[in-house]
């Protein structure tokens, strides 16, 4: 192994504070990294870390590496994406990370159609509903239906989405259906944990209204409340793509449709240092692509 890619693993090391979670952002056994981060030391005659069975730190010539080789590795990948992308085949590893529900949907199809294309990508999917930090998770890549607030990250809108307010039939069968948005004041909601407001915003006659709602459950992925919907607990209200499937076999039933905005978006958030990969674009292409010929067949 070169000297780049010894230093790439200790910044790998050293971002994360673990061995275990290097090896698994880099495809390695834990054995394998400290091998790498040794030899490393051994070439340049000093140490970097700091072992101990439950801590790992950077000594001050392991800080001054991690400093100094940053726009080394950056300038060494960049080159070799751009080199990449004059290729007629992406290829390489993208790892991607999104929210259970939305992996759960029909992002596990666009996945599975991507690979098939794509043979050279190998993808490892990080399925989490919390804040991902790209950096130290080792992420190329997160998609996600909510606002991307970190300012360093590239951010592509992919497809624009509509949320869902739906129940059973059952449910409206026992509670009855609203008309207008005032009449789910009476309705217990199912609702994203993610959506701390207690009110639901509505277009109506135009301009913008909200309504106080009861939750009356809460949880951190959709999946979750579309199967509660489906049980007759409540009301979900759940972005589109997800409950697609159950509203066309009739197993939930939307309402309030024409009063609900359309202004969300599914998002991806990269760093600059994979802005030039072939992979990462053709993955982004195919997957904005596929959400856009979902949506014309909704």
């Amino acid at each position: 192994m070169d000297g780049l890619d010894l230093i790439k693993t200790f910044r790998e090391v050293a971002l994360r504070r673990s061995f275990s979670r290097a090896g698994i952002s880099l495809g390695m056994s834990k054995a394998t990294v400290s091998k790498h981060v040794a030899k490393l030391e051994e070439r340049s005659g000093v140490r970097l870390l700091h072992r101990s069975t439950r801590s790992l730190s950077l000594t001050e010539a392991g800080r001054i590496l991690l400093d100094r080789s940053t726009e080394l590795v950056e300038l060494a990948e960049n080159t070799l994406h751009e080199l990449q992308a004059h290729g007629s085949q992406p290829r390489g590893r993208l790892r991607i990370s999104a929210p259970h529900g939305l992996i759960s949907g029909w992002m596990s199809d666009v996945i599975a159609g991507f690979v098939d294309l794509y043979p050279e990508v190998y993808i490892t999917l990080v399925s989490t509903n919390e804040k991902v930090n790209l950096v130290e998770e080792g992420i190329d890549v997160h998609l996600t239906g909510g606002r991307i607030e970190d300012v360093n990250l590239i951010v592509r809108r992919l497809i624009q989405y509509e949320m869902v307010l739906c129940a059973s039939r059952a449910y409206w069968a026992r509670y009855g259906m609203p008309q207008v948005p005032d009449e789910l004041r009476s309705h217990g909601m199912l609702t994203l944990s993610a959506i701390v407001d207690s009110h639901l915003h509505f277009e109506v006659g135009g301009t913008s209204r909200q309504v106080a709602v009861r939750s009356r459950m809460e949880a951190n992925d959709a999946i979750a409340l579309i199967e509660l919907a489906r049980r007759g607990l409540g009301v979900a209200y759940v972005p589109e793509p997800l409950v697609q499937t159950h509203l066309e076999n009739g197993t939930l039933v939307s309402v309030l449709r024409e009063y609900v905005p359309k202004d969300q978006w599914l998002y991806a958030a990269y760093s600059q240092r994979r802005h030039n990969s072939a992979a990462m674009r053709a993955l982004l292409d195919y997957v904005q692509k596929s959400a856009a010929s979902l949506k014309e067949a909704a």
